[in-house]
């Protein structure tokens, strides 16, 4: 039998060079002190009670939103931060905000409805009062059936309701934490391919003609009652309209399932029913171009300066509440996070910057619109400054604590954050996993060629309360939860800032993953 001698020392060389790939030079000095200042004086409350209670909704192009974007603004240049601007990314379409609303029965008698316009619906030009035709929720996307039964639709409210609710959820509870066996086991999460894309692309076009049947065939009003919309949490989004909606477009509005469901029982067993409905909305389109909120802190290092670490999450909302949880939450982090960076004069050596995107609920379009503008043109070149960046760290999952962080198949940062973490096990984070995770702005940036990454945070009631919805306000946040966050993201961005070399990078996607508007 031959023996290899050479065998043992290339064993040990390539261990060596291993453990030498995977150990960081961590400052775990500066990730004590940026933790013993947010613990000791965070400005997170504050920040949270200015983006969500002060400006009100953030729907895109909407006063709330702007509101927010110029406080933004103002309050980086007051922290000492350079370069503060809302900078246009390209052209959006019309903000909109409600100015008045109700909706009540009239017979068999009074009583409000819980319930809330749709973005950009058109309005009711005063109150108006009719009784309600049930469209099945089996025939809602059916042209034929519409059009066979416009007659009926002429001065009524449609009612479009399926069948009651199961209430099995109510006994589950609607906040979680993950667990150590969720956190081990993580999988690929909101990840679209284009083909999806593409089907929700005709399925947009679909929905977007039927309200439009309705309205021509002379209803009042389309009143849609989701089974999801279940103990007084109603969720309420407008995908299309934004571009080509105006006052005179057929009125949507989201009520709750148990008001939609008691109207389908009392229409069923013969009762004269009758709503009142007043919708004042206004649009604004003296300004369509969509914007973004940036600011910096200037890089130290001679050398380095030139080159950026981002961070960033989208500051746009619907518009039922506050946008607190989507995605007022990652707003506020990354806001306190460089002003924890700032205060504390850790002069990074590359220049951080932060940005706050519009249009994401839209497609991604303020964070896609960013990019094609510095990194990667519409003819898929990329440009000087997209190799200037080291890396995009992005919130946008809820109010939930960190956990961990998706490499997005970037296996030569998994070991990289892996040491970045290990100052954080006590506060619960320390996961890195190769699995992806989809439909928020870091695939922006991934898409140029550029790592970007989006955290894993605990789900808290995210996706069964809060997420879309009129619940989603500052009461729902979890402070706490947003303070460990700052810690670990200011600390993420300043390692980045300093790190010898730039992150390593997958190479870029060929082709395009995002809508370019609906």
């Amino acid at each position: 039998m031959k023996h290899n001698y050479f065998k043992p020392v290339l064993a040990v060389l390539m261990l060596a060079s291993a453990s030498l790939y995977a150990q960081e030079n961590v400052d775990t000095a500066v990730f004590g002190k940026i933790r013993r200042a947010e613990m000791s004086n965070s400005h997170i409350p504050m920040i949270a009670h200015y983006i969500t209670d002060v400006a009100g909704p953030r729907l895109t192009n909407s006063p709330g939103y702007k509101r927010a974007g110029m406080w933004a603004v103002e309050t980086m240049k007051k922290w000492g931060m350079k370069n503060t601007a809302m900078e246009p990314w390209g052209d959006f379409g019309k903000g909109w905000e409600i100015q008045d609303f109700s909706i009540s029965f009239k017979s068999p008698y009074s009583q409000s409805i819980i319930a809330y316009p749709e973005p950009w619906t058109g309005n009711t030009n005063g109150p108006v009062s009719g009784g309600v035709v049930i469209l099945p929720q089996a025939n809602a996307m059916d042209t034929a059936y519409i059009i066979k039964h416009s007659a009926d639709f002429k001065g009524k409210f449609v009612l479009i309701a399926g069948k009651a609710p199961a209430y099995d959820a109510d006994f589950k509870p609607s906040a979680e934490r993950l667990s150590d066996t969720a956190l081990a086991n993580m999988k690929d999460t909101y990840m679209l391919s284009r083909q999806v894309l593409e089907g929700y692309l005709k399925f947009f076009k679909v929905i977007a003609r039927v309200p439009e049947l309705i309205k021509q065939a002379g209803a009042l009003a389309i009143l849609t009652s989701g089974n999801e919309n279940r103990n007084g949490t109603v969720f309420v989004q407008g995908l299309i309209g934004y571009k080509t909606n105006t006052e005179a477009s057929v009125v949507k509005v989201a009520i709750s399932s148990e008001d939609g469901q008691r109207i389908k029982r009392l229409v069923e067993s013969g009762q004269n029913v009758e709503l009142n409905l007043n919708v004042k909305g206004k649009f604004y389109d003296a300004d369509t171009k969509g914007y973004n909120v940036v600011g910096e802190i200037p890089g130290t290092d001679p050398k380095l300066k030139s080159q950026l670490v981002m961070l960033g999450g989208h500051m746009d909302a619907w518009a039922s509440s506050t946008g607190a949880t989507d995605n007022g939450a990652g707003c506020i982090v990354m806001l306190e996070a460089v002003r924890l960076l700032d205060s504390l004069g850790l002069k990074p050596k590359r220049t951080i910057r932060i940005a706050l995107w519009g249009g994401e609920e839209q497609g991604l379009l303020g964070s896609y619109g960013y990019v094609k503008n510095h990194f990667r043109g519409t003819d898929m070149v990329l440009k000087p400054e997209a190799a200037k960046v080291s890396a995009y760290f992005n919130l946008d999952n809820g109010t939930g604590k960190i956990r961990g962080i998706f490499a997005q198949g970037n296996t030569a940062i998994k070991p990289v954050f892996e040491q970045w973490f290990k100052p954080f096990a006590d506060l619960g984070a320390s996961t890195v996993t190769l699995a992806n995770t989809g439909s928020t702005d870091h695939l922006s940036f991934d898409w140029a060629g550029i790592p970007g990454f989006q955290f894993i945070q605990d789900p808290i009631d995210y996706e069964t309360r809060t997420h879309h919805s009129n619940m989603d306000n500052y009461d729902h946040l979890k402070i706490e939860d947003l303070k460990q966050a700052a810690i670990i993201v200011a600390s993420f961005v300043y390692q980045t800032s300093v790190r010898p070399d730039m992150m390593p990078r997958k190479p870029a996607e060929k082709g395009t993953f995002v809508f370019d508007g609906l």
